[in-house]
């Protein structure tokens, strides 16, 4: 009788915690969202493309037919929606349905890794909005054009990437946490790059890709739990892999749109070019790093699902520039290198001192970056009017002259160039090693900050029974769940059975108790 007891009390207090956690989620979400609505009601509205009563404008008209509007770095740009609708599909589905997969190799967390990873998108995307319309302001009001579109996307990955380190350990509400303080840290720090250091990142590699993969992993770091190393739903199935690896296929495939979107002119040829050579060399080494560097000579689907495409990171920051293709294809086999190397050696390392990084973020997105932006660092400083050309101040703005506006022959026409800062390469360079260490800084001390605050007891964090688990927040089909488990308790010759929690609660683990597990499917059977 006290065994049954004990059995309770434990699912008792399993169920309440759950609830609790349900009902805050409920709270936080709805008025998260209902202050979206009115802050987008009072100060959000359409830019002067999309409003229906500047139809008659001559100027946005032009912008319309995409052959107006200058951009801030000078030449006319195509700003509308069918020059960069195409681009924004393609880093929708990257961060839909890319990233969301390539989350899914955890054998019980996958709708959560998917469906969260949707959910805290569109919580980014409205919050991104206002945050970086506060930095742009029309008459008072935030607009909301075409490009806003990209730029709201951009700040997803910058999140999501953020979401791997800490995958399965946080609570959706956590989570939401986490994104509604990292969104402006995130925007503060790309302002402070891209207008005010004019760095340039044309594929975010420094910017979002370095900022999320170090941000998470400091609140990874703070927010850790003894429980979480080596728990037994921190791993895989063979169909959970497979799921992941549909994640990498299209990360792969879209990742020169991702690089380019943002470019002008011939620089968006040479991102989609610069890219798609990269990627394919980085793939390679990838594959044959992986075969090398374990003890039976075998791929390992975790590098060859996340190594892969390390290359489109390391790329990103130097996408538009004149790489030419071999430097592209050196770059992804440096970047398979550090990548593959970083899952063998480094992640157990850093695991060991708290760094617990669920999705190997570091080696992904950290590293690569990191690559990236001293890779941009070298091509700024040797970049010539010779190399590029005309091009020269379109693709590095900031070396423009400070005090005399240029003419310059491009594909549509001789435009006229703003005043830049008058740089020259070796300076352009050096801002963007700052960027580098600027941008660390930043992630790290925000990172820090955020685990903070999502240690307080308010927060009803996961424990060592749900860590890695959708049994806390969905409904999941009973039939065909992988590597479903049941316990048969064993207590003075009775025999029960109890669901797969309880057997990770201490009440269940007293002298008198023998716990066997068994496949669901066996014990049917056996029945």
């Amino acid at each position: 009788m006290p065994g049954r007891l004990n059995v309770a009390k434990a699912d008792h207090k399993f169920a309440a915690s759950n609830q609790s956690r349900r009902i805050q989620f409920i709270v936080v979400a709805g008025v998260l969202q209902l202050a979206f609505l009115i802050i987008f009601g009072i100060f959000v509205r359409y830019d002067s493309a999309a409003d229906a009563k500047y139809i008659g404008d001559p100027d946005v008209v032009a912008k319309k037919r995409g052959v107006s509007g200058s951009s801030t770095l000078g030449p006319p740009v195509k700003d509308d929606l069918a020059s960069y609708y195409s681009m924004f599909q393609d880093i929708h589905v990257m961060m839909f349905v890319g990233f969301g997969f390539l989350m899914t190799f955890l054998k019980r967390y996958g709708f959560s890794s998917v469906g969260i990873n949707m959910f805290l998108a569109c919580i980014v995307i409205q919050w991104s909005t206002i945050v970086r319309g506060c930095f742009h302001l029309h008459d008072g009001k935030i607009t909301f054009g075409v490009m806003d579109l990209l730029y709201s996307d951009f700040s997803c990955v910058g999140i999501l990437i953020s979401y791997g380190c800490v995958l399965g350990k946080l609570t959706p509400v956590q989570m939401m946490i986490m994104a509604m303080i990292q969104v402006p840290i995130f925007v503060g720090n790309e302002y402070l790059g891209l207008e005010i250091f004019m760095v340039k990142d044309v594929g975010g590699s420094i910017f979002l890709h370095i900022f999320g993969a170090y941000f998470g992993l400091f609140v990874s770091l703070v927010t850790f739990d003894r429980n979480v190393a080596g728990h037994r739903s921190d791993s895989t199935i063979y169909h959970s892999e497979i799921f992941s690896m549909i994640g990498t296929l299209f990360l792969w495939m879209f990742w020169p749109s991702f690089n380019s979107a943002v470019a002008l002119q011939d620089s968006r040829l040479r991102g989609v070019i610069n890219t798609y050579i990269t990627l394919s060399s980085c793939t390679v080494v990838a594959f044959l790093l992986s075969a090398a560097l374990t003890e039976d000579r075998k791929f390992l689907m975790m590098h060859i699902q996340n190594s892969t495409i390390a290359g489109g990171v390391a790329v990103g920051s130097v996408a538009d520039m004149q790489l030419q293709p071999w430097g592209a294809m050196l770059i992804g086999v440096v970047a398979a290198i550090v990548s593959v190397t970083g899952y063998r050696f480094l992640t157990p390392k850093l695991e060991k001192i708290r760094f617990h990084d669920t999705c190997g973020v570091n080696n992904l997105h950290g590293m690569p970056g990191l690559i990236s932006g001293i890779a941009s660092a070298i091509a700024c400083a040797v970049a010539s009017r010779e190399m590029y050309g005309d091009s020269l101040f379109v693709v590095f703005p900031a070396m423009a002259p400070a005090n005399t506006t240029v003419t310059v022959s491009l594909l549509n026409g001789d435009h006229e160039i703003k005043t830049g800062l008058g740089r020259t390469p070796g300076t352009q360079g050096l801002y963007q090693l700052a960027a580098i260490g600027c941008t660390l800084a930043v992630a790290i001390v925000g990172g820090t900050l955020t685990g903070l605050i999502l240690r307080l007891p308010f927060f009803d964090s996961y424990d060592r029974v749900t860590y890695y688990s959708d049994e806390p927040h969905w409904h999941r089909p009973e039939d065909g769940f992988p590597d479903r488990f049941t316990q048969l308790i064993y207590h003075k010759g009775e025999t029960q059975v109890v669901p797969e929690h309880r057997v990770d609660d201490v009440t269940l683990r007293g002298a008198t108790y023998e716990v066997k597990v068994n496949q669901a499917y066996e014990l049917q059977e056996a029945n």
